[in-house]
């Protein structure tokens, strides 16, 4: 398996590339794609729960 820091070096070194290739704005939206794209597999997953998240950003909250 691999560790969450051996992933995040990994994306780390992806958007370093992106920015010194391509620049401030690609590097911005290459980092949006792959937080949206976190986001996705979290929620296929079933380690993220929609219902709740939305919640969270409406300020209710549980007290469970």
């Amino acid at each position: 398996m691999i560790s969450a820091t051996k992933v995040g070096i990994f994306v780390g070194a992806i958007l370093a590339v992106v920015w010194f290739a391509l620049g401030f704005w690609a590097f911005f939206f290459a980092a949006i794609a792959m937080i949206l794209g976190a986001l996705v597999g979290r929620i296929i997953d079933g380690k993220l729960d929609m219902r709740s998240l939305v919640d969270t950003f409406r300020g209710k909250r549980t007290s469970s």
